[in-house]
C-alpha cells in the first residue's frame, strides 16, 4: 500500500483543522440565526445584477457550461464555480474559515463527512421549498436543515471488464476477495482522509467487517498491494486501466453510476460497458450543499440552494456527474438507467455512529498506512 506525499500533507492539514475546531468556538449549527424560512427569500440587496455568488465544490463537479443561465436570468444574480479538490479537502478548508467564507453555497459533502462538517459549524441552516420533494432518507440526514440532499449514489468497486476477460481470471465480487493474492497489486483506492468515495469505501469496509474486524482487513489489502492516492480523479483516470488513462491497475473504487459514464463519453461507443460493478461492495453515498455561514450574501444564497434542487437542475445530474437526483420528481435517461447498477441492499452505517467514531477509525486507519 503506497502513501503518495499529497496523502501525508492532507493528514497533517486535517490534523490542524480537527485541532482549531477543538480549540475554536464551540456553537453548533443549531445555535445559528434561524434561516429556515422562505417567506422572506428574497435578494438582500436592491441590485441583484450586481451579486455574483461563487459555488464552492469538488473537481469532480461538471454540470453542463450553462445550466445555471436561467437562475441568472431569473434572479440577475450570477454563479461562479470554484473547484477546491475532492470533498474531504473542501470540509477542512470550509471549517478553517468557518463563520468567515471564501464561498458563499458549497456543493459535495456527503453522509460520510457531513458529521465533521456539522461540527465545525459550517453551515446556515435553511429549509428549500423544494424539501417535499426530496428523498426523504436523505432529509432525515439533517432533520435541522443545516444542509440540503441533492443527490444519491453507490461507491463500489468497479473492475476493467477486458483485462479480467483477457486473463481468464474472475473479477473480484466481494470486499473479503480483494485480499486474495488473484488480485495482489491490482486495487487502487482513493485517500479516506481526502477523498469522500475513499471515506465512504473504509465505511463500507467497517459495515462489512465490524469494528473489531475492519483494521484487519485493511493490514491485509496493505499486504495485498493495495494502492493508495491522494483523491478519486487520480485513482480512477491515471491509475485505472478501465477508463481513459490508462493506467496498470484493473480494480478501483468508484461509484455504480461510472460504466454508463464509459459508455456515453466513447468515441466510438462499444457494444459493452467495459467497466462493471461488484454489486455487493457497494456503501449507499449522499451529497448535500450548503450556505456556507458568514456568507455576505445569505438570501442570494436560498434561492440558489432551491435553484439546484428544483427538476430541471436535477434531470442535469446523472449524465453529467453521473449521480441519482435527490429530487423525486426528476426522470432518469434511458442510458443512465441501462448501464448504472443500484444495488438492492447496500452497505450503510448508522450516521450517529459515523460522528462518534470517525475521528478514531482514521486514526486507525493512518497508523495502518503508515506502520
Amino acid at each position: 500500500m503506497k502513501v503518495t506525499n499529497k496523502h501525508k500533507i492532507l493528514t497533517a492539514l486535517l490534523a490542524t483543522a480537527l485541532l482549531a475546531n477543538a480549540c475554536g468556538d464551540n456553537q453548533s449549527a443549531g445555535d445559528s440565526p434561524d434561516s429556515s424560512s422562505n417567506d422572506s427569500a428574497e435578494p438582500s440587496t436592491s441590485s441583484t445584477d450586481q451579486v455574483t455568488l461563487t459555488l464552492l465544490a469538488y473537481d469532480s463537479f461538471t454540470p453542463s457550461p450553462n445550466i445555471f443561465d436561467e437562475f441568472t436570468a431569473q434572479t440577475g444574480i450570477d454563479v461562479e464555480i470554484s473547484l477546491g479538490g475532492d470533498a474531504g479537502e473542501l470540509v477542512t478548508k470550509a471549517g478553517l474559515t468557518s463563520g468567515n467564507p471564501e464561498a458563499d453555497v458549497l456543493w459535495g459533502v456527503d453522509n460520510t463527512m457531513l458529521s465533521r462538517a456539522l461540527s465545525k459549524n459550517i453551515f446556515a441552516p435553511y429549509a428549500t421549498k423544494n424539501l417535499s420533494d426530496l428523498d426523504e432518507s436523505a432529509r432525515k440526514l439533517v432533520p435541522n436543515n443545516e444542509a440540503t440532499p441533492v443527490d444519491t449514489g453507490d461507491v463500489c468497486i468497479n473492475y476493467d471488464v477486458n483485462w479480467f476477460k483477457q486473463r481468464n481470471l474472475a473479477p473480484p465480487l466481494t470486499l473479503r476477495a480483494l485480499t486474495s493474492s488473484n488480485y495482489a497489486n491490482l486495487l487502487v483506492i482513493p485517500s479516506p482522509i481526502s477523498s469522500s468515495p475513499g471515506l465512504a469505501f473504509m465505511l463500507a469496509t467497517i459495515a462489512e467487517f465490524g469494528q473489531d474486524g475492519w483494521d484487519e482487513y485493511w493490514k491485509s489489502l496493505k499486504q495485498n498491494g493495495a494502492l493508495i492516492v491522494g483523491d478519486w480523479t487520480t485513482a480512477y483516470y491515471t491509475e485505472f486501466s478501465g477508463s481513459s488513462g490508462k493506467g496498470d491497475r484493473p480494480i478501483v473504487v468508484s461509484y455504480g453510476s461510472s460504466p454508463p459514464a464509459e459508455m456515453i463519453f466513447a468515441d466510438p461507443r462499444p457494444a459493452t460497458a467495459p467497466t462493471a460493478v461488484a454489486a455487493l461492495t457497494c456503501f449507499r453515498q449522499v451529497e448535500f450543499a450548503g450556505i456556507l455561514r458568514g456568507t455576505k450574501h445569505e438570501r442570494e444564497a436560498q434561492l440558489l440552494i432551491d435553484y439546484i434542487t428544483d427538476v430541471k437542475f436535477q434531470e442535469d445530474l446523472p449524465l453529467t456527474l453521473f449521480v441519482y437526483p435527490a429530487n423525486k420528481k426528476a426522470k432518469l435517461p434511458e442510458d443512465f438507467v441501462k448501464y448504472s447498477l443500484r444495488p438492492e441492499s447496500p452497505l450503510q452505517l448508522d450516521p450517529d455512529l459515523i460522528s462518534r467514531s470517525l475521528l478514531i477509525w482514521l486514526d486507525e486507519f493512518t497508523d495502518i498506512v503508515l506502520r
